[in-house]
């Protein structure tokens, strides 16, 4: 890999199989934002896809990635195993950090569960993760390890998602790092309606802008 714009499908060989994920990495990119996806979505996520084109045109590279197998998502209790998501994202960014070479600040975007994969990984991994994003999340899947978690964390829910919102506002009194919690007006659980994605994509792109300094 050099240092001019990178578009790939790279696999990540972990716990006996291989995940496969879209690495993209724009000119001079500030960081790179690895994606953790919600039960039931993949890396071909319209809504993820959305966000990570908005991120890169931030300059910011995205990696996403299904954390299970096509076989393995077919089990409904393994989407919720959160203790093997955020194995799997903690695996992911430790292949980044060998095979980009560029000294990347790395950042955590996730949704649904994903998030919760996304909170107990960057818990674990301490300085390494320059920043975390929370898009509709259930960080409360994570709720003891929020207080470890140091990397700055935006929480985003859907002011219509109102069993959501309790969620998040619980975790967010449990995080003791720099943090902020963002109800967009109107929005349900997946931000379909006119303009909400739009908000969260610049919101994330924004934060990560703001944190992930190589």
């Amino acid at each position: 890999m050099n240092t001019d714009s990178l578009e790939e499908l790279v696999h990540i060989g972990v716990d006996n199989i291989v995940l496969e994920g879209n690495l993209e990495i724009p000119d001079n990119a500030k960081g790179i934002v690895l994606f953790a996806h919600g039960s039931g979505s993949s890396r071909h996520s319209p809504r993820n896809n959305y966000v990570a084109q908005v991120l890169r045109e931030g300059g910011l590279g995205t990696l996403l990635l299904d954390l299970l197998t096509e076989e393995e998502d077919l089990d409904y209790e393994r989407r919720f195993d959160i203790n093997l998501l955020a194995s799997r994202l903690n695996l992911t960014t430790q292949w980044l950090e060998t095979n980009v070479p560029r000294n990347l600040a790395i950042g955590y975007f996730g949704a649904s569960t994903g998030a919760a994969a996304a909170l107990k990984a960057a818990a674990a991994l301490g300085n390494t993760i320059g920043a975390v994003v929370s898009r509709g999340g259930r960080p409360d899947l994570a709720e003891e390890e929020l207080p470890l978690v140091v990397a700055p964390t935006l929480l985003m829910v859907g002011g219509s998602d109102d069993g959501v919102i309790q969620l998040n506002q619980q975790a967010y009194e449990k995080l003791e790092t720099t943090k902020e919690l963002t109800i967009i007006p109107g929005s349900t659980h997946l931000f379909e309606e006119p303009g909400a994605l739009e908000k969260v994509a610049i919101l994330a792109k924004n934060w990560f802008r703001q944190y992930l300094n190589s």
